[in-house]
């Protein structure tokens, strides 16, 4: 789905442009209620175009989610007792292999979803995986025994989760504080796919 941010980043950039070469010729001119009027609006339309332009490079790496879909597919290969491989295949055709250590492969997401009130502009609820790692079944396991815990998500410039929790002005827009996470047991050789809806991830065997 094509991202209308970047768009409305430049379309607000440029009505800034505007406002201030209308200023600068109003102050010229001697115009100074006009001039303040074109100075105000100019830095209103900035600020507009900074907050999409962040909000766009805050999104590289999520994908639009409207329904329940697949996120990734998973091979698993037992390799030893509690040691597996998972070779991941994303729905954008990237691959990764990891060895994890666990009875269970775990996997958790980022979901952004936004307010109403910006769903006008084409934005709606966005999801990227984050983590895979091994989980144990028994609790004494998961304290004692080797953790191994991996990345899926990119490496962001912008990170929307930290900004939302640092800026009061995003939250009218996002709830960015919104994860979610499934698990699923490893110990046969098999294919999964890890499905994700806007009430958050599940695996299923493939069929």
């Amino acid at each position: 789905m094509l991202n209308p941010l970047p768009i409305f980043a430049i379309l607000a950039v440029a009505l800034s442009l505007l406002a201030f070469s209308a200023a600068v010729l109003a102050f010229r001119r001697r115009k100074f209620l006009r001039g303040t009027i074109g100075l105000l609006l100019g830095l209103l339309f900035l600020s507009l175009g900074s907050l999409f332009g962040t909000i766009a490079v805050g999104l590289q790496g999520y994908r639009a989610l409207i329904r329940e879909e697949i996120a990734a597919v998973v091979k698993i290969q037992p390799k030893d007792l509690q040691e597996f491989k998972a070779h991941f295949r994303l729905v954008d055709g990237e691959e990764f292999d990891f060895l994890i250590a666990g009875d269970e492969i775990y996997v958790d997401a980022h979901i952004l979803k936004w307010k109403p009130l910006v769903n006008f502009l084409g934005l709606h609820t966005a999801y990227e995986l984050d983590r895979v790692a091994g989980r144990y079944t028994r609790l004494e396991d998961e304290r004692s025994k080797p953790r191994t815990v991996f990345h899926l998500s990119q490496t962001k410039s912008v990170n929307l989760f930290s900004l939302r929790q640092r800026y009061a002005l995003l939250k009218p827009l996002l709830d960015a504080e919104y994860g979610s996470g499934t698990f699923i047991a490893a110990g046969k050789a098999g294919e999964l796919e890890i499905r994700i809806s806007t009430s958050g991830l599940l695996i299923r065997p493939s069929k």
